[in-house]
């Protein structure tokens, strides 16, 4: 089968590709990527019914279990709900787990992300990180001093546009809300740093000349070995501002940067 003939096929009034990965672990992954991206970029709406598994299946060259398996880990995530009479729809939004790391990433597969999103995850970012800051500066111990440390020299000795310092800016937030003390924050982090590696990843490569944020997290770091609790605070709130702005420039966002 040609390319041009796979990029034929559709279930609905979306092109299905023709899945053709051996493992069938990795298909039904694949499988979940084509209906979450698609569902978050508005392709399927809210109420819309998902393909059905017959036609999907023939269309995309794969299996029953290997779909069923693909709508079960989608469901998770809170997108869809199935029911005996209507079948298997989007969900609406307010069930959507936004903060789950493979959503975080599949909103940012689409160019640009939607505004309300971008919003969402900034004024999340902007509630939670400077009152963490605040509880880290109280709370930390020399352990978390020292992963402080490795991600900070991780983040000045590689590029910006590398995996390994978006590795260590995720490790420097991940710490700060690891230094809380807090169980229900640290519950956050998988998706705050999901938000902080895919944003930073989209504006780097949006921006010609993206700012270094480095010296905001020096500074935040500094507060928090001399315990100062209002600086951490008023410096994350500037760092996590910052990094909205940058991202506004990566993109045409039209109301992501409203006056708070």
């Amino acid at each position: 089968m040609t390319k041009e003939e796979t990029t034929r096929m559709t279930v609905g009034r979306i092109p299905v590709p023709h899945f053709e990965t051996r493992s069938p672990r990795r298909i039904h992954g694949e499988i979940a990527e084509f209906l979450g991206c698609h569902i978050v970029c508005g392709d399927y709406a809210p109420g819309d019914a998902l393909p059905g598994e017959v036609s999907f299946c023939e269309d995309a060259g794969v299996s029953r279990s290997a779909y069923r398996e693909a709508v079960r880990m989608v469901a998770a995530k809170g997108l869809i709900v199935s029911r005996p009479r209507t079948g298997t729809r989007v969900a609406p939004r307010e069930n959507w787990n936004f903060l789950d790391p493979d959503m975080v990433r599949w909103f940012f597969q689409i160019d640009p992300p939607p505004d309300y999103f971008i919003e969402g995850l900034f004024e999340l970012r902007a509630i939670m990180e400077p009152a963490a800051a605040e509880l880290a500066a109280l709370r930390r111990t020399d352990a978390h001093l020292e992963t402080f440390e490795a991600a900070l020299n991780g983040m000045k000795h590689h590029s910006r546009m590398s995996p390994e310092w978006r590795e260590a800016d995720q490790t420097f937030h991940r710490t700060l809300l690891e230094a809380t003390g807090n169980d229900v924050l640290m519950s956050l982090a998988s998706g705050i740093c999901a938000a902080v590696n895919w944003t930073t990843d989209y504006k780097y490569r949006n921006l010609p000349e993206p700012r270094d944020p480095v010296g905001e997290h020096l500074d935040v770091y500094g507060c928090i070995v001399a315990r100062d609790a209002e600086g951490a605070r008023a410096i994350m709130t500037k760092l996590v501002r910052l990094a909205l702005e940058d991202t506004s420039q990566a993109s045409a966002f039209k109301s992501v940067t409203r006056d708070n």
